[in-house]
């Protein structure tokens, strides 16, 4: 006899309705706690290269006092630009831990986009100079608006925003994005860009590095968002040895993101920041980077909120899932 159950599915627009950036801020800062605790586990990353020249990955976890249980299945498809679509991709399933029955599935791109954002503002919280006026963005893409956007809301005394595209032209639609809230300019010059800035965030694909180490002067905040895959790199070599290195989770850093490429740095977790577990205070000539590559625990407190604001919503499709 068959169990009588549900699942719920949401989309994409689903999801934009109830996505708000405090309460997705709060959710992050939680998963960042539960990690620190060791309350919420993060299970080994799975990340391989396709022969259609994608990229995909898991990431799954658990917070086994909280009955939350899941995965967020993602990658990159570069070829989706030439269908006028998206690339990069993530759907997360919420599992009911007791019986292993998916509870609910919901697009992933914007709760990625999201929980990334918000990470990055927590590093800047955490880690930025509070009178820093002059940002630096590589990448023009919806990963390096979000990390902008967040960064405009923890960042108020923001006075300049210079980013550098992949082709170094203009971006009207990302020059768009922020016309009004602060003057926007395309650096020519990423060496430059990077000399005369307080704060430096790259949000690429991770292709190499994107500027001299030469450039970096004393009081750089980095935010680092495409290191993410075994290979990938933002930063230049000689850097990392001068900075004072945070992260989301120390494994991952060494094995898909900045660490890779200098395993023996020294480095703190957030977590361990956000909870007091471990002392910080920043002098003002340090230099600081924050390598964010992803917490399962991240999509997975993103997710729930979520799934709870659209049930009280009414939001989404449920089908009859019986077992």
């Amino acid at each position: 006899m068959a169990i009588d159950s549900r699942l719920l599915m949401l989309n994409a627009e689903a999801v934009a309705a109830v996505l708000q950036p405090d309460a997705v801020l709060a959710a992050v800062r939680e998963a960042f706690a539960l990690h620190s605790a060791k309350q919420g586990r993060v299970f080994p990353v799975i990340r391989e290269r396709l022969s259609t020249g994608g990229v995909f990955g898991i990431k799954a976890g658990d917070v086994q006092a909280e009955g939350l249980l899941g995965f967020k299945a993602a990658g990159f498809w570069p070829s989706n630009r030439k269908l006028g679509s998206e690339p990069h991709q993530a759907t997360v399933m919420l599992i009911d831990p007791a019986t292993g029955r998916p509870v609910c599935i919901i697009d992933g791109n914007a709760i990625t986009t999201a929980r990334t954002g918000a990470a990055g503002a927590l590093g800047l919280l955490q880690l930025a100079r509070p009178d820093s006026k002059r940002l630096c963005v590589f990448g023009t893409g919806v990963q390096a608006r979000a990390q902008t956007d967040f960064a405009l809301r923890v960042l108020p005394r923001l006075q300049s925003l210079w980013y550098v595209s992949v082709d170094r032209q203009r971006d009207v639609e990302f020059e768009r994005h922020f016309a009004g809230r602060l003057p926007v300019g395309c650096a020519a010059d990423p060496d430059d860009a990077v000399a005369r800035s307080d704060v430096v965030i790259t949000a690429t694909p991770g292709g190499g590095p994107l500027f001299d180490a030469s450039a970096v002067r004393p009081g750089t905040h980095f935010n680092c968002v495409g290191a993410d895959t075994k290979g990938k790199r933002e930063l230049p070599d000689g850097l990392l040895p001068r900075v004072r290195l945070v992260v989301d989770d120390a494994v991952q850093s060494r094995q898909i993101g900045e660490s890779q490429w200098a395993p023996e740095t020294t480095c703190v977790e957030l977590g361990n920041l956000l909870t007091g577990t471990v002392a910080w205070e920043r002098a003002p000539g340090d230099i600081t980077a924050f390598d964010l590559t992803g917490l399962a625990l991240q999509d997975l407190t993103v997710a729930r909120l979520i799934h709870e604001q659209a049930r009280h919503a009414g939001l989404g499709i449920e089908i009859p899932w019986p077992w």
